[in-house]
């Protein structure tokens, strides 16, 4: 019953995360968007009321003119939409996610005890402490640099090397899905605490000097920006690692360190093409097309880099004879020896994880296409490789599987 309850917190849990996120990017992308599309104001009166920039758009069957204040409005609105509850519901619905899915059963998510075998309350406050210490330095990197002059260089930079030391940390620390997760979940924590700790409380300050009648101070606006593009290039960074944990050759990968760094600078890059095409287009800066290349070059080089071993020729054809042989002989009690070394520790009689049992043969029968997709196939079972599976005995599920999952 506990597994039940767990499936069903981990499907509503992902869902409102997935809804949230959808709305939190979507309004940081079209936001990214607006800025780099608007011109400046051709009408007398919107210069006249400090309008700086103005954009038409069409959306379905209607016509939209927003336009940007050079720091503040003459005067506010009675009503005044703020853009913070996205943010905070994708980090609040994906902590509870991460909490349910691995900090709950970390010993058995969490923990590679080929890496460090810890004890789960070690690894738990080691992995939220990413979170604090990522935000920590990150934080003071661009309190100490990010007005200095190239300060968005040196901040990309140092952050960059930070983000790769902490990738290299979580992947020799952890289960290598966790790790690829936990850096994720670490990244978008900053991006929702840069909410949290300067755009609103930057916005609330401009608000109530603007009805005091005091100056406005356009520290707040340059600032909210500031943090508000260090997210947008978040954004497919962490898209991938959260991404990721469904496609186990990434984070399988003897290197997976390197896997993940590669593949987030790559999305990091593509975004940097899609910043800066709508100011390309305006004539604002040069072509952005480079970015993209050198994203796509990356993944491409990724793919090459990381595809299987060739199988010899000899090998191969010998392989092909004995499967030939003995497709229609492929012996279950072989099978169930390998089920019972390796798995029944997690579905057998005493524990059925995922409410699965393995040791009765009819309960193989049934689940016999997903033994193979999970053990053969994707190769996430069993968990973190806990019990040693080795090549030879997913091979010889494999060949059952294809033979037919003949059970007596």
């Amino acid at each position: 019953m506990e597994s039940y309850v767990l499936d069903w917190a981990n499907l509503l849990l992902r869902w409102v995360h997935v809804i949230t996120a959808i709305a939190w990017i979507g309004s940081s992308f079209y936001f990214v968007f607006l800025d780099s599309s608007l011109t400046p104001p051709e009408d007398e009166d919107l210069k006249k009321q400090g309008v700086s920039g103005e954009l038409w758009a069409v959306h379905g069957g209607g016509f939209y003119h927003p336009v940007k204040f050079n720091v503040s409005p003459p005067q506010l609105p009675k009503h005044l939409h703020w853009f913070f509850w996205e943010s905070y519901s994708t980090w609040l619905s994906g902590f509870a996610l991460f909490t349910v899915s691995y900090l709950y059963s970390a010993s058995t998510y969490l923990i590679d005890k080929s890496k460090m075998d810890w004890a789960p309350a070690t690894a738990i406050i080691v992995a939220l402490g990413f979170f604090v210490v990522f935000w920590l330095l990150y934080d003071a990197i661009c309190r100490i640099f990010g007005r200095r002059k190239n300060g968005d260089a040196i901040v990309g930079a140092l952050v960059f090397v930070l983000v790769c030391i902490a990738s290299w940390l979580a992947c020799h620390w952890f289960a290598g899905r966790a790790a690829f997760l936990l850096v994720g979940a670490m990244i978008a924590t900053a991006m929702s605490a840069n909410v949290f700790f300067w755009i609103i409380p930057g916005q609330r300050t401009v608000v109530a000097q603007i009805k005091a009648g005091q100056p406005v101070d356009p520290i707040h606006g340059k600032r909210g920006k500031q943090r508000s593009v260090h997210n947008t290039y978040f954004t497919l960074p962490v898209l991938f690692a959260m991404l990721s944990n469904h496609y186990s050759f990434t984070w399988n990968h003897p290197q997976n360190w390197l896997v993940l760094i590669l593949m987030m600078f790559a999305g990091a890059a593509i975004r940097q093409f899609f910043v800066m095409r709508h100011g390309y287009k305006l004539g604002r800066n040069g072509n952005p097309l480079p970015y993209a290349l050198v994203g796509v070059a990356v993944i491409v080089g990724a793919m090459v880099w990381m595809r299987p071993a060739p199988v010899s020729v000899a090998g191969s054809a010998s392989a092909t004879s004995a499967a030939g042989q003995n497709d229609a002989k492929v012996d279950f009690a072989a099978v169930r020896g390998v089920l019972e070394q390796r798995c029944y520790t997690c579905h057998g009689a005493q524990v059925q994880m995922k409410n699965l049992r393995l040791d009765e043969p009819a309960l193989v029968r049934q689940n016999a296409q997903a033994i193979y997709q999970q053990v053969v196939v994707q190769k996430l079972m069993p968990m973190n490789n806990s019990t040693q599976i080795t090549d030879a005995e997913r091979a010889l599920i494999g060949r059952w599987f294809e033979a037919g999952a003949l059970v007596p």
